[in-house]
């Protein structure tokens, strides 16, 4: 099955997103970079950033249990990885039936590489979470970067691009991203606000998802161009 193609009148406009989907990747993947060897050295300004920002939203979520509760419902089930791939997982079950298959493996290819990336650097940098001594939630593994962040800008950006890709509506496709960017900024406000992240992790993980999104969607158009002959 050949990967399905815009149509001839697109190839122009198409052409030009898949060079800024590439620049763009090119230039985050060097932001992270930077970020990541700061993180990495234990950089004093950025830590004293973190844990500034860390103790006012602690103090904050101490005081208010009803707002923890309701970011807890959110981070756990609303904007978790285990929801953001479910539905995905969804989306791909409707590719497969449309017999898109090359598109199916790619948004999967996408998603898997993001989960391997963040599981990855978090081994290999080993960064401690907040510790509390009065904490109003926990989480696993190592804090960089936020896998809740890389994940939902790497899933949401696939549905947002899918949609795109298949030619939905205008006002679909603002909704989506609407719906998107209040998903990658309220999963990572909610990380940090209930003391499992530093906001250098969740920036992390969403400049991360954003330099895999796009690399992965430059990518896709560039072998369809090639498959074209252009």
């Amino acid at each position: 099955m050949p990967i399905p193609l815009p149509p001839p009148a697109a190839g122009a406009p198409r052409a030009r997103c898949t060079v800024r989907c590439l620049r763009a990747s090119a230039l985050l993947a060097a932001v992270s970079a930077v970020l990541l060897t700061l993180v990495a050295a234990e950089w004093g300004p950025l830590e004293s950033l973190d844990r500034w920002v860390a103790d006012g939203l602690h103090r904050v979520a101490v005081t208010h249990p009803g707002l923890t509760r309701t970011a807890r419902v959110l981070t756990d089930w609303v904007w978790s990885p285990t929801a953001m791939r479910a539905a995905l997982v969804a989306v791909a079950a409707w590719l497969a039936w449309r017999r898109e298959l090359p598109l199916v493996l790619w948004a999967a290819g996408t998603a898997v590489l993001g989960t391997a990336l963040q599981q990855g650097l978090k081994f290999a940098i080993g960064r401690d979470r907040p510790r509390w001594p009065d904490p109003v939630d926990s989480a696993k593994y190592s804090a960089f970067p936020s896998g809740h962040a890389l994940t939902a800008t790497v899933v949401c950006g696939l549905l947002v691009w899918l949609l795109v890709l298949h030619g939905a509506r205008r006002a679909w496709i603002r909704a989506a991203v609407a719906v998107a960017a209040v998903s990658v900024v309220g999963v990572s406000l909610t990380r940090v606000y209930l003391g499992v992240h530093w906001l250098s992790d969740v920036t992390g993980g969403t400049l991360l998802g954003a330099v895999l999104l796009l690399g992965a969607v430059g990518a896709y158009g560039l072998v369809g161009r090639r498959a074209r002959g252009g």
